[in-house]
């Protein structure tokens, strides 16, 4: 086992050992770049973004990278596997090495490794790093045996077959930028080579790293048996002996055989000082092989480093029970704040289950949602979703305040509006009446803003998959809150979009990708908000508007648009509003329910559309669905299960899922 003279951390190497995985372990590099504190909101993000990565790195064939969070708490990552490497064995070395990284470096900001038997890399940050090139920290390695025979001979040997492997690993067809090289070495030996560089450097950029990762072996290391190079963006290694396995489809390292040749073990110049301050040290490690460290290694273990461990982990545990317990109210006092969930005290029905209102011992007025019991949840993935939920801040999404467990009842404790939903004033004959133009605009920029927060600016990235009129509640200033993410997905950063073969939502409010297909994202979403937007300007139900032509509201509209009569469009009490914003926003809906999802803006610029009136909007193309249909209701759960003619037929009903939410990472 090569063991490198430097700082790790020995219960992760343990937990590696005991998996029966040999390793060469590679410490982490932390960098000084920065510190943040324990439970600081950038440490929620650190390890939520580290923990995404096993997974998503062996399902994207190697490299993945993500961010998480905004402005000073944002975190970049980065998780990759060498070329051809199982995914099991994949998952495996970076979930040790993400745990030694934060055992490594618990506050640092910016922090590297390569991980366990150099299977694997992981490196995150407090600024974008992907694509760019750099050379410095660099981290070299030798062996102690000196090279015996003719050096001059070797070093021409050497030489080309850097070059080589140099070319191979840069120039080559490998998606990972990856290459392994051999060369005799007479009279009976070999040289065997290995590189590899980070996949989001340009070829040229690889080129560099690698070349220059040679060149310092040879100026810190020549003559030496053996050795590496490690940077942020690259790592080399060569050695007489095969220490990965040539030629195979998957890529797997050898534990170096006893050399009785090589002198005895010592340390030999094992760190340069810095250059330039900062994180850009250069250090060399001798390559040993010691059996007595590796024995007191366990010594260690056992006698210092895993009770401590142990002891942080309970300290983690509790701190975790705590934080729910303290979210989660007694089930008695959810059934007397709704005095047993009398029909008298019940708000409405929705597709998970009724809601009522309750008022806790406190004096609080709240919205309670019991949920049916045939959600398949459950308690612990109950528990993590509530938590994730919580997270969820902002002045147009309605807030949780916490939940209840008792065998199967679950239910979930929101604020209070007392103006109900939305749906309730525009269809209504006289509410609508308190619903004047700049009130309308107000709701329309609210709803906007909270549909922006999901999709980029919260701590996760979240697609509704459910936005409608009857889902926007009002406070008491007929100020909007997104509510009812029981159909929700959290995507991860830089996910784009999902399949599912599943299709929940409300029909009318479904983008056509996913009522056909299946496959929704945020753009989902920005073709429900544009129907919504219809709706709040006309004052008619998606579901309910027809006429001898065959139109529904959204080509309707479309067709006013087209014909320059978009005014009769418009609900009739609106006739006092400002025109331009009012067609402006006619506009703006049409734009976000178009058929070709690339044509649809993203919630980013819905906002600087409605808030700069000096950006000229594109031409709307025709909106995706021209369908009539007076259906009000019909349940569907899988896209199959409806032949063409009746998913037309039902393209205006109402659906949902019996279950409390899909809020997965996808």
């Amino acid at each position: 086992m090569w063991v490198k003279l430097k700082a790790v951390s020995l219960s992760s190497i343990l937990s590696f050992l005991l998996m029966g995985v040999s390793l060469v372990a590679a410490a982490p590099r932390c960098y000084d770049t920065g510190n943040f504190t324990a439970n600081s909101t950038y440490a929620e993000n650190r390890d939520l973004v580290l923990a995404s990565l096993p997974h998503n790195v062996s399902a994207s064939g190697g490299l993945f990278n993500a961010t998480i969070g905004q402005n000073s708490d944002k975190v970049y990552a980065l998780g990759m596997c060498i070329e051809g490497d199982t995914s099991d064995r994949c998952t495996r070395c970076l979930n040790f090495t993400i745990n030694d990284l934060i055992a490594s470096c618990p506050n640092q900001k910016e922090a590297l490794s390569w991980g366990a038997d150099l299977l694997c890399l992981v490196r995150y940050a407090n600024r974008s790093f992907y694509g760019i090139l750099e050379l410095d920290p660099v981290e070299a390695g030798f062996n102690t045996g000196d090279i015996t025979s003719n050096l001059t001979q070797f070093d021409m040997v050497w030489t080309s077959l850097m070059d080589s492997v140099v070319r191979k690993a840069s120039n080559g067809s490998s998606s990972l930028k990856y290459a392994t090289g051999e060369a005799d070495l007479p009279p009976f030996r070999k040289i065997y080579a290995l590189m590899q560089c980070t996949p989001d450097l340009s070829d040229k950029d690889c080129d560099t790293c690698l070349r220059q990762s040679a060149a310092h072996y040879e100026n810190c290391c020549r003559g030496k048996q053996g050795g590496y190079v490690r940077r942020p963006n690259c790592y080399f290694r060569w050695d007489l002996y095969p220490f990965y396995v040539p030629n195979a489809s998957t890529t797997a390292y050898l534990s170096p055989p006893p050399s009785p040749a090589s002198p005895p073990l010592q340390s030999l110049d094992p760190e340069i000082p810095k250059e330039g301050g900062g994180s850009s040290s250069r250090t060399i490690v001798p390559i040993v092989v010691p059996s007595v460290i590796f024995v007191a290694v366990l010594v260690i273990l056992g006698v210092v480093v895993l009770p401590k461990r142990i002891k942080k982990k309970k300290h983690n545990d509790q701190n975790n029970k705590i934080r729910t317990e303290s979210f989660q109210f007694d089930f008695n006092a959810v059934r007397d704040a709704t005095e047993n969930f009398s029909n008298a005290n019940m708000l409405g029905r929705g597709g998970f289950g009724p809601v009522y209102k309750g008022k806790l011992e406190d004096g609080r007025n709240v919205a309670i949602k019991r949920l049916s019991e045939n959600s398949g949840q459950g308690t612990r993935e109950f528990k993590n979703e509530v938590l994730l939920l919580a997270k969820l801040q902002h002045r147009n999404l309605v807030k949780l305040l916490g939940f209840s467990l008792e065998k199967k009842e679950r239910v979930l404790i929101y604020e209070f509006l007392p103006n109900s939903s939305l749906d309730n004033f525009i269809f209504d004959p006289v509410k609508r009446l308190l619903l004047h133009w700049e009130r309308r605009y107000k709701i329309i920029e609210g709803i906007a803003k909270g549909l922006v927060y999901l999709h980029e600016d919260s701590q996760y990235r979240i697609i509704h998959r459910d936005l409608k009129a009857a889902n926007i509640l009002l406070d008491e200033e007929l100020n909007p809150k997104i509510s009812d993410f029981g159909m929700a997905k959290l995507f991860v950063l830089d996910q784009t979009r999902a399949d599912t073969s599943k299709i929940a939502g409300t029909l009318g409010y479904m983008a056509p990708e996913y009522a056909w297909h299946g496959q929704y994202s945020a753009k989902s979403d920005v073709y429900a908000f544009g129907v919504l937007v219809l709706e709040i300007i006309s004052g008619q139900k998606i579901n309910s508007f027809s006429n001898e032509l065959g139109d529904s509201l959204v080509t309707h509209a479309w067709r006013n648009w087209n014909e320059g009569t978009a005014l009769e469009f418009v609900d009739p009490i609106l006739r006092d509003g400002s025109r331009s914003e009012i067609m402006r926003c006619i506009h703006l809906g049409l734009l976000c329910v178009q058929e070709n999802i690339a044509y649809r803006p993203t919630m980013a610029s819905v906002i600087l559309m409605l808030s700069s009136y000096s950006m000229s909007l594109p031409v709307p193309s025709r909106p995706a669905f021209c369908v009539n249909s007076t259906l009000e209701t019909a349940t569907m759960s899988d896209s199959s299960s409806l032949s063409d003619q009746s998913r037309t037929e039902a393209i205006q009903a109402s659906v949902n899922e019996a279950s409390i939410s899909e809020l997965d990472p996808r």
